[in-house]
């Protein structure tokens, strides 16, 4: 996003089934690398973390700050066994199940799919965690991994260095992840450059590939109904890509600058934010063969960078977050007008992410905003705190073990955040609110 991780440390909670997530005190990774450096993925000695049991305040309002303060953890010596600290019994509702650290870069992107995680880093290592343990991992040749999305056995990764690959699942070893190409094909590329009609302006002075992208990828979104990638970039472009044949449909200029996120949406919607402080609606037409975009609305245009984007699960609303540390939305069944501002962050919100009722923002300030959309009002129920750094990424996955034995109005859900401070941290939330008439219910902004 641009604005205008070692060991493996975990805390328990109680709260969260044993079978589920036992036995995780050591890790024993198997690592492929498409470089094939072993020496990259050496086991170093983990650190341990203590985490207290966490605290709800009712007299303190959703905006105040934290209903749920969790002490920070506490770096060991480098040589310390990894840390099992086990929660109170009476635990609140919506709390820290443990961390995952493996010192070797900042968390910029996560992605998770059934009983995997994968976790991107500016150490260009791609790690894939299983029942919160390392499982194994893989390397890219080059770039910072800004954006992870999962596609069935296929693993989609955005880079730094402009270049997005292909990764894919043994079919008989799910620990291995062996590098399947780039987008675009080498032998789209050579096709391409041919014709001097496929070259564009990037930069002064300087032209490229339409089919490349020039800058960052910063972010991507799949569009599973029709088989499509969309990737979006610092080059202030988003390319839509066929994921049958890798092949690019499409490249838009989309915006002034850098693109800092791209969802796709029903109804061959797509929304885009900028750093030149716009989000825009995107229509999906079928062109032939191909796709053809076209501008349909500008939902926000504003001073501030819009720093991401995400859409309700129900795909009603469409949430986004900027620089000054606020969250506007759009109501879809109102045709996309302004529903009003959520306000529970101090700086800048670097990330969202929505399931069930709930939406999450992580930001700047090193907290994560647990809301919850209830008709018109949005109610904070919680502000998730312990990491030391800007949550830079969030993902959410169904909490499978407590849907079979709660019932929907107690959904729980496990959220990932990955934060600069280089570790992911993994939270049980739940949809209930702990005292609904104590928390405060966000007045909204019209």
């Amino acid at each position: 996003m641009r604005d205008g991780g070692g060991g493996t440390m975990f805390a328990n909670s109680s709260s969260i089934s044993r079978s589920k997530f036992g036995n995780i005190l050591h890790s024993d990774p198997n690592m492929s690398s498409a470089t094939a450096n072993d020496e990259d993925f050496t086991i170093r000695p983990s650190s341990a973390s203590a985490v207290s049991p966490g605290f709800y305040d009712p007299s303190r309002m959703s905006c105040e700050g934290s209903p749920m303060t969790m002490s920070p953890w506490n770096q060991t010596g480098p040589f310390s066994n990894p840390g099992w600290s086990q929660f109170e019994e009476n635990l609140p509702q919506n709390g820290l199940i443990g961390s995952l650290v493996r010192e070797e870069g900042h968390i910029y992107s996560l992605a998770a799919s059934k009983d995997l995680l994968y976790t991107g880093s500016d150490s260009k290592n791609i790690r894939v965690w299983k029942n919160l343990k390392e499982f194994c991992g893989f390397k890219a040749s080059s770039g910072l991994v800004k954006a992870i999305v999962i596609s069935g056995e296929k693993i989609f990764t955005g880079h730094q260095d402009g270049k997005i690959r292909v990764w894919k699942i043994s079919p008989k070893n799910q620990s291995v992840h062996k590098r399947a190409g780039t987008l675009p094909t080498l032998k789209d590329i050579f096709k391409s450059s041919i014709k001097p009609s496929n070259y564009i302006e990037v930069r002064r002075h300087r032209t490229a590939l339409w089919i490349r992208h020039s800058d960052a990828v910063s972010c991507m979104s799949l569009d599973q109904d029709c088989g499509l990638l969309y990737t979006a970039s610092w080059d202030r472009t988003f390319k839509v890509w066929r994921i049958s044949d890798s092949k690019c449909l499409e490249s838009v200029s989309a915006h002034d600058d850098a693109v800092n996120s791209v969802v796709s949406s029903s109804e061959g919607l797509i929304f885009t934010g900028s750093a030149d402080g716009t989000v825009k609606v995107w229509k999906r037409e079928q062109h032939g063969k191909g796709t053809k975009h076209s501008l349909a609305q500008t939902l926000l245009k504003q001073e501030c960078a819009v720093t991401a984007l995400v859409v309700s699960s129900s795909r009603s609303i469409v949430y986004c977050g900027s620089s000054d540390g606020l969250v506007n939305f759009w109501e879809r069944e109102k045709q996309l007008s302004h529903g009003g501002v959520l306000k529970g962050h101090k700086l800048a919100v670097l990330c969202l992410a929505a399931a069930g009722k709930l939406v999450f923002s992580g930001s700047a300030d090193k907290t994560i905003c647990v809301w919850r959309r209830d008709g018109a009002i949005h109610t904070c129920l919680s502000v998730l705190t312990g990491h030391t750094g800007p949550v830079k990424c969030l993902a959410v996955e169904e909490d499978r073990d407590s849907s079979s034995s709660t019932s929907s109005c107690a959904q729980r859900w496990i959220v990932y955040s990955g934060s600069l401070d280089k570790s992911v941290k993994v939270w049980g939330v739940s949809e209930w609110a702990p005292d609904i008439n104590s928390m405060g219910k966000m007045n909204l902004l019209q």
